[in-house]
C-alpha cells in the first residue's frame, strides 16, 4: 500500500481534554476480542445501553457492522484480516480523540493486531476485554450458522476451527460467558469503569 506525500496532522484548538471535561468523562477503547458466537456483539449493545443512561458518550464499532461499509472491499484472508484490524484501530483512535468510549467488538484473532492497537493509543485508552467461551459453546450457539459451515468445509479459515484465535494474555477484563449471563459481563465491566475512574 503507497504511503501519502506532503501531508501533515492539522491540530485543534479543542483538544481531547477539552472533549472529555465537556463529557464528564474519560475516552477509551472498550476491545472486545473472543470467538464467532463468544458474545461479543451482544454484550457491546448492552454496555453501550448501560453507559448511555448513566450520561456517557459513546460509539459502538462492531465487525459485521463495518463490514458493509469502511471495511466492504476486505475479504477474510490473514492479509485482509489484518487490514480490517489496523483500519478499526485508526478509527477507534479517532472516537477517543473525540471524547467518546468507543465499544469495538470483533474477533481480532491475532495478538500482534490488538498489541498494536494498543500502542497506537495513549496509557490507559486500550482496555481489552477477553470473552471467554469454549469452543463447544460457541458451536451451540452457532448464531449465523458459520461453524456447521466451516465444519462442512463451506467455509474456509475460520477461527477455531481451521484458523488460529490467540487469546490475550493480560486483558483488562475477562468475562466467562459459558457460566457468566450477559448481565453479570455488562456489570462487571461497568464495575472496571468506574473504579479505574472512567466513570465520574
Amino acid at each position: 500500500m503507497a504511503e501519502s506525500e506532503n501531508i501533515e496532522w492539522h491540530h485543534s484548538k479543542v483538544t481531547k481534554e477539552h472533549r472529555r471535561h465537556l463529557n464528564h468523562h474519560k475516552s477509551a477503547v472498550v476491545w472486545f476480542t473472543g470467538l464467532s458466537g463468544s458474545g461479543k456483539s451482544t454484550i457491546s449493545v448492552e454496555l453501550e445501553k448501560e453507559l448511555h443512561n448513566v450520561g456517557v458518550r459513546t460509539y459502538r464499532l462492531d465487525g459485521d457492522n463495518i463490514r458493509h461499509g469502511l471495511n466492504k472491499n476486505l475479504g477474510f484472508s490473514p492479509k485482509d484480516r489484518k487490514e480490517n484490524i489496523r483500519r478499526i484501530g485508526e478509527v477507534s483512535k479517532l472516537m477517543v480523540d473525540a471524547g467518546l468510549v468507543t465499544l469495538s467488538a470483533f474477533i481480532s484473532p491475532y495478538r500482534e493486531d490488538r498489541d498494536e492497537i494498543r500502542e497506537l493509543l495513549d496509557t490507559g485508552e486500550f482496555i481489552e476485554v477477553f470473552v471467554d467461551a469454549s469452543i463447544e459453546t460457541c458451536e451451540s450457539r452457532d448464531p449465523k450458522g458459520l461453524y456447521k459451515k466451516a465444519r462442512a468445509g463451506e467455509i474456509k479459515g475460520f477461527t477455531g476451527i481451521d484458523a488460529p484465535y490467540e487469546a490475550p494474555v493480560n486483558p483488562e477484563i475477562t468475562v466467562n460467558t459459558d457460566n457468566q449471563s450477559i448481565e453479570e459481563s455488562v456489570r462487571a465491566i461497568m464495575s472496571y469503569l468506574k473504579t479505574q475512574g472512567y466513570l465520574e
